[in-house]
């Protein structure tokens, strides 16, 4: 014959197991586990009475376990894939789209563990005129797009002074990470980077280049003379014409070197337009 006291007890182990099972569900699940002496209940789990010579006693139902799709990649896997994008020849991407996106993950330098954003590149991908400046600064690593800071706006009144809408010219930099508190590119991060730009030139084609600043220019014409020397005269990169002129954030802190960008700019227009005259081939969508 059972007492009141048994049919109390067995109800109290029954419900001890069942939060048992609940607890391990969350363990399963990966959710945090109950704290001691709490009657956690699962989210979905429904409740049924059971009847006691004692009263009632509420006893959580257990749920199945949830099947779990086995994922297509695991992170190791897709980490791997990753590693190997930005350790390829930046030469077998065939599209912008692709370069970026094997390189949005790059390693190659220490800059990676530094940097908010990889700053690829920005504007029109079949750009006759190209720009390329000497590396994001922190406004540029916020938002991960070229020239957008003080040094962007000035930029943007000078294009705009010969003509040039920014959104018909392309955007780029020698490094696609900040080097910590600004300081000047290091030769191995040039070294690093200069093959995805030098892709990047090949995939858009432009019919021009302008290189601001001092690691631009020596970067593109291999030189290792300064800005100074450089401006003033047109280069040539693997047959694309190239003007060098300061660096927009060179201009802010001497705005002596206004006049002369001025006239470095204005030859550019002059150079732009005799090549766009005596361009005559089709030019394909590059995205």
């Amino acid at each position: 014959m059972t007492t009141r006291s048994d049919d109390a007890n067995e109800a109290a182990e029954v419900a001890r197991r069942l939060r048992a099972a609940l607890e391990m569900q969350a363990i399963l699940r990966g959710d945090e586990p109950p704290a001691k002496g709490s009657a956690r209940r699962a989210p979905r789990a429904k409740a049924t009475t059971a009847k006691t010579a004692a009263g009632e006693a509420t006893i959580p139902r257990v749920s199945p376990a949830p099947k779990v799709a086995a994922a297509p990649t695991s992170r190791v896997e897709t980490a791997a894939r990753a590693h190997a994008s930005w350790q390829s020849d930046p030469a077998s991407f065939a599209s912008l789209g692709a370069l970026h996106d094997a390189f949005a993950a790059c390693e190659r330098c220490e800059l990676a563990k530094t940097r908010t954003n990889f700053v690829f590149g920005v504007g029109d991908p079949n750009a006759r005129l190209m720009l390329i400046g000497e590396a994001p600064g922190r406004d540029e690593d916020l938002q991960g797009e070229p020239f957008v800071g003080a040094a962007g706006q000035l930029l943007t009144k000078i294009l705009e002074a010969v003509g040039f809408k920014r959104s018909e010219v392309y955007i780029a930099n020698i490094l696609k990470c900040r080097p910590p508190g600004n300081r000047n590119p290091e030769p191995d991060e040039i070294a690093s980077c200069s093959p995805i730009l030098a892709r990047q030139i090949e995939l858009i084609r432009p019919l021009i280049l302008c290189t601001l600043g001092s690691f631009a220019a020596k970067t593109i014409l291999g030189s290792k003379e300064g800005i100074s020397r450089l401006r003033g005269r047109i280069h040539d990169y693997r047959g694309i014409p190239v003007v060098p002129t300061f660096h927009p954030a060179a201009l802010l802190r001497n705005p002596a070197w206004k006049k002369p960008t001025w006239e470095d700019v204005q030859m550019l227009r002059v150079e732009y337009d005799k090549l766009v005259a005596a361009s005559t081939s089709p030019r394909a969508e590059n995205v």
